[in-house]
């Protein structure tokens, strides 16, 4: 049965709506085949002369079991690489729209190879989807193939030898499905073997289930996972919160799929992982089937458990933190968020200059709307300290572009442009935003200055 329904605030405007909206994000724990919604799924069954199931748009389930006999009747409308690739692209178009700017997805491939469907079919429409994501939509995504733990290991091992052709578009290894009487252990060799491939690890540690506490002991000892899927039930005992804290390992929560499979959504868990120093973060999971993608779960987070707008923050950094990202292109993306999280601090009348390093192909600059308050932004090639040319928007003939400020008294964080979004920054912005305006170029940064005012 469906959890209590959502509180209408949350679906409205509203600041802290508009704030999450803004946000520039990052979801990690994703089942794409989650994602099929009902309208795609009788489209995708027409166009195979199938007949759609009917069980996925019932929701007639109550735990975790009930929700998978749902979930893989389902999914049997997905037969060719078109298929896959349309699903994962009605994903990637979500994302953009919530300004999702990267994502992990999972994928289930003997799901699908157990029907019949070649596994090139799954890898081949799903990885083409990624590309074309990243550049007509600005939504980069890495794929992360998961084993379903109530098959058997060897079958586990089989899909690892499938993808071995496929590896460079495959990221990670994860282990979903059915926990009950199937604990991490039974894919000892499997995850040892990915690891020396060089996959990343990372493993289901369902909500509420049997031996839940000591699944997650054997992720972090027997495994060695960098990531724990779901992972509430840590909370239990203080000597794995400590563990888990002092080793860094992330945690993806999905607090609306919690609501439906469980007694309730753990979002007071969730603000405790926080207080606790846990690298927490949240994610919609199967949001075709729950009722929420990622803004509406960190809605509905941040009103259960009267959140900040600080540790709305947090948790964004925390997934950026924890993704499985180059250090460059992380660093790229915190400075993004810190920029969003620098302007929408600010009380109104602020006024700053915000120095971004210059590249060959970056020549425009977006500011994204404050939630609180609106920021107007005009180019200038004024030092601060000039008040005589302080508004002014284009640099006097013959005059020296100001230099940035020293990292001592440089204020907010550089603002660095993601060199592969096409030039603007930040990438996404919400389609409200008023602000593609032109800023002045001196050799090695441009500049704008900002200043807020109230809504």
């Amino acid at each position: 049965m469906p959890p209590a329904a959502l509180n209408p605030a949350i679906s409205g405007a509203g600041g802290r709506h508009r704030f999450i909206a803004g946000l520039p994000k990052a979801e990690l724990h994703l089942h794409i085949e989650g994602t099929l919604e009902p309208g795609l799924k009788h489209d995708l069954a027409r166009r195979n002369n199938q007949t759609a199931p009917a069980a996925a748009e019932a929701y007639d389930f109550t735990d975790l079991t009930s929700f998978l006999v749902a979930y893989y009747e389902a999914m049997s409308v997905l037969r060719t690489e078109q298929d896959f690739y349309d699903l994962a692209m009605a994903y990637f178009r979500k994302a953009a729209e919530q300004r999702i700017v990267y994502a992990e997805v999972f994928f289930d491939p003997q799901a699908h190879t157990a029907r019949g469907v070649a596994f090139d079919h799954v890898i081949d429409g799903l990885h083409r989807a990624r590309n074309d994501a990243a550049r007509e939509l600005g939504v980069r995504a890495q794929l992360i193939m998961c084993f379903l733990r109530d098959r058997p290991a060897a079958e586990a091992l089989r899909t690892l030898e499938q993808a071995a052709p496929h590896r460079d578009k495959i990221v990670g290894v994860g282990l979903d499905s059915d926990e009950r009487d199937n604990p991490p252990v039974k894919f000892r060799e499997v995850f040892a073997r990915a690891r020396d491939q060089g996959y990343r690890l990372t493993m289901h540690a369902d909500v509420d289930q049997r031996d839940s506490v000591a699944h997650i002991w054997q992720c972090l000892d027997v495994i060695g996972v960098a990531r724990v899927d779901h992972g509430v039930n840590c909370l239990e005992d203080d000597a794995l919160v400590a563990r888990l804290a002092n080793d860094g390992i992330g945690l993806t929560v999905c607090p609306i799929s919690n609501g439906w499979v469980t007694s309730s959504r753990k979002t007071a868990e969730l603000a405790a992982m926080l207080r606790n120093g846990l690298k927490v973060t949240v994610n919609s999971d199967d949001p075709a089937y729950f009722g929420g993608y990622l803004n509406e779960n960190l809605a509905v987070a941040a009103e259960e458990a009267a959140l900040s707008n600080a540790q709305l923050i947090q948790l964004t950094r925390n997934a950026f933190e924890i993704a499985w990202l180059p250090p460059a292109d992380r660093d790229a993306y915190l400075a993004e968020l810190d920029g969003y999280a620098t302007q929408n601090s600010l009380p109104s009348g602020s006024r700053i200059t915000v120095y971004v390093p210059r590249t060959s192909a970056v020549r425009r600059s977006t500011v994204p709307p404050a939630a609180s308050s609106r920021a107007t932004c005009a180019a200038t090639s004024a030092a601060r300290s000039d008040p005589a040319t302080a508004g002014s928007t284009r640099r006097p003939k013959g005059s020296v572009a100001p230099e940035p400020p020293s990292k001592e008294r440089r204020g907010p964080r550089i603002l660095r442009p993601v060199r592969a979004r096409g030039g603007t920054w930040p990438p996404n912005p919400p389609s409200e935003s008023p602000f593609q305006n032109r800023v002045d170029c001196c050799r090695d940064y441009m500049y704008v200055v900002v200043t807020t005012t109230d809504t």
